[in-house]
Formats: C-alpha cells, structure tokens, sequence
C-alpha cells in the first residue's frame, strides 16, 4: 500500500496498488525515461510500433532542440517516419484548431503512433489527437516549463475561449535533461512557476475537503510535496542551468502529473492561481495579443491566492490553509529562481488584474478560496486590497 512513495519516478510507469485512502490507483503510462541523456532511449520506447508509420510533430523550435536528433534516432533505428513541421518563424505556437486540424490531416491510417516534439502547445494538441483517433503518442519533452507531459486533460484554444479537453495518457514519456536545461531560461521560469503554483493548489484542496468533503488522497499529497521540497531546495541553482536543479524540476512537473493521474482529477496541480491565469490568458486571446507563457502567469498569481489565504484566516476552518505560507515566502521563491513575481512584472494592468480577482473564480467549477471569500460576502473587498498593495492606491 502506497509503494509509490518509494519508487524512482523511471519506476513509476504502469503503477497499480490499493491505497490508504481507500482508492484503488494506477497509472497507465507505459514508460518513462527521464535523466540524462535520456532521448538515446525513443527508439527503445517507440519499439512496440515498429510494424507500422511513426508520425513525428514539431515545430521549427523543438526541432532544433530535440526533434532533429529524434528524428535521426527513429531512421537510424529502422522506423518508418513522416514529419509534420509547424513553421511559425520562431513565434509561439498556439494549441488552437488549426493545428489540430493539421495533424489531423496528416493521420494516416497506416499510422501507428505519433511523437510530440515540444512542451505545452503540442504535447497538448498531439494528445488531444490521439484520443480522438486512438493513435497513442509518445512526447519528447523539450522544455521543463509545464506539467502536462504525463496529465490526461488537453488545454486547448477554441474560438477564442481555452478548454481543457479530456484527452488521454501519452504511451511514453521521454524527458532528457541535457537537453532541458538548455530550454530558453523564460521557459525554465515557466516551469518553476508551474510547480511554485502547487502550494496554494493544496491549500485550495484542503479547503473545499473541510468545506465540502471533497474527496482528497494524502499519498499524492505527500508524492508532491516531496517533490516540491527538492525543486525549492535547488530554486537558485536554475539560474545556473544546473543539471541537478534542472532534474528535480522536471521530476517535480512530472510526479505531479502522476498525482493526477493517480486521482482521475487535477486538484494535485491546479487551484485558484490556476484560474487567475487562464482569466488573464482568454483576455489577451481575446485582444489578439500573445498570451505570456503558462506557467509564468501561474508563478506570479500564486502569491495572490496566498494573500486571499491570509485575509479569509479568521473565517478558514480550523487547520485550513497550512500548506499554504506567507505570501513573502512564496514571492521570494520566484525570486531566488530569477523568475516575475508579481503579475505587475509580467505587464498584466490593473484593470485586467482587479478584474480577474472578481471574476476568476467562474473560470472552471472548482472551489476554491476566492469561491470562499465570495460566500462569506469579502470577495471585492479583498480584490481591492491586494490590488492596492500590488499596482499602488
């Protein structure tokens, strides 16, 4: 019962074991290589597929980074393979209809699986893919910037509005940190802000399990925090590039993926700070702007919800919000890391930042502390305070 917890995160594909919250887990990946030098393994993990076409998609960035030398692996290994190359002259790829119309154009029924080259953008669309034809995929992971590698749900842009689509497990995970760390540092920054955003994504659990009785598994509680722990602990070294900050980084997006992946829900990785940043995402989609990277918003909002915490203290169930600390300490862990703190640094304006604090929390269903904060009649007077203390009075 809950071995999981003693597991590497390589051991941890095809998990299956009752557990103490009385839940019988698994986790349906079927396997993951992540570490150094860890691309050298796609053939091996592509193996089972070998009878039939591989479909390679990346973009003309990934495919400096990780997808030249996969594709090279696949056809040095004997493997049929068409490319799918977005081309956006270095611009960011937005998951939207049009590139999942294209790969879906380019699903031949003689495929047999797929392979994302990337992070969000097309892990997201390949996924949403292959749950719809039933092709599985395999994503080579090219940046430590979100925690979708191993998560089944697919944030996708449609008409303007983003969604999180149900979607499917990935076949296989292949995450080499050599090539990681050489991700753009702002993506780097996008995913420690990701993991940063964790701490109040437990707080908001732990609530609505006092509030609601939600249903809450403390093994994969302590499976991410455990992992949280280690990335904070290395939160200058990424600065660095360092190899062990990087690992832990990713091993962090990673066994939070896990954690959801465990529970069927995305409580372990996403709360209210969640909200805040797909509030401010649809708005810039909206006005036809570039949306800042995922991640990176999570980061600065995380903060925010942690002020909520402190204003609703004297109405929190007993024991409620200690997962979550000060404020401070979490502004100071994006700033040990090199990352925005506030969304002020991220050029989110007042009246888009106010706006949200209102209105972020019909975002999705899911409770949270500013639902909270709604229900006890404080939600404006605490918008307005801490956008006071964010952009000035």
């Amino acid at each position: 019962m809950n071995e999981i917890l003693n597991l590497a995160i390589n051991e941890m594909a095809n998990t299956e074991f009752d557990c103490s919250c009385g839940r019988h887990h698994n986790f349906s990946i079927h396997d993951i290589a992540i570490g150094k030098g860890a691309i050298k393994e796609l053939p091996r993990v592509a193996e089972p597929f070998k009878e039939g076409k591989i479909l390679i998609v990346y973009d003309d960035n990934t495919y400096k980074a990780a997808g030249k030398e996969a594709k090279q692996l696949l056809d040095d290994a004997g493997f049929n393979v068409k490319e799918l190359l977005f081309d956006r002259g270095g611009e960011l790829l937005i998951p939207d209809e049009s590139v999942v119309g294209r790969i879906l154009e380019e699903q031949e029924l003689d495929v047999s699986l797929m392979v994302a080259v990337g992070s969000g953008s097309l892990n997201d669309s390949v996924k949403y893919v292959s749950s719809r034809t039933k092709v599985p995929y395999i994503i080579v992971c090219t940046a430590p910037s979100m925690d979708g590698y191993v998560a089944d749900g697919a944030p996708l842009i449609c008409n303007g509005y983003k969604y999180s689509y149900p979607a499917c497990l990935a076949y296989g995970v292949v995450g080499d940190t050599d090539i990681m760390k050489e991700a753009p540092m702002e993506l780097i920054h996008a995913g420690f802000g990701d993991v940063v955003g964790k701490i109040t994504a437990l707080a908001d659990w732990d609530l609505s399990v006092k509030v609601n009785d939600e249903y809450r598994c403390e093994t994969c509680v302590e499976l991410v925090q455990r992992a949280l722990d280690k990335c904070f602990g290395q939160a200058e070294a990424l600065k660095e590039r360092n190899d062990e900050a990087t690992l832990y980084l990713i091993e962090a997006l990673t066994l939070t993926g896990v954690a959801m992946g465990l529970v069927n829900i995305s409580r372990p990785a996403s709360g209210a700070e969640h909200m805040l940043s797909h509030y401010w995402e649809m708005d810039y989609i909206a006005r036809g702007m570039t949306p800042i990277h995922h991640g990176t918003q999570v980061g600065v909002a995380t903060p925010v919800i942690a002020m909520f915490f402190e204003e609703m203290a004297d109405l929190l169930p007993e024991g409620t919000g200690a997962l979550c600390p000060p404020h401070e300490e979490i502004e100071e862990l994006l700033r040990k890391a090199g990352c925005p703190v506030t969304p002020k640094d991220i050029g989110i304006d007042r009246d888009l930042f106010h706006r949200s604090l209102i209105e972020g929390y019909k975002v999705r269903p899911r409770y949270s502390v500013m639902e909270f904060a709604k229900a006890h009649g404080r939600l404006e007077e605490i918008a307005d305070k801490i956008t006071n203390t964010i952009y000035g009075e």
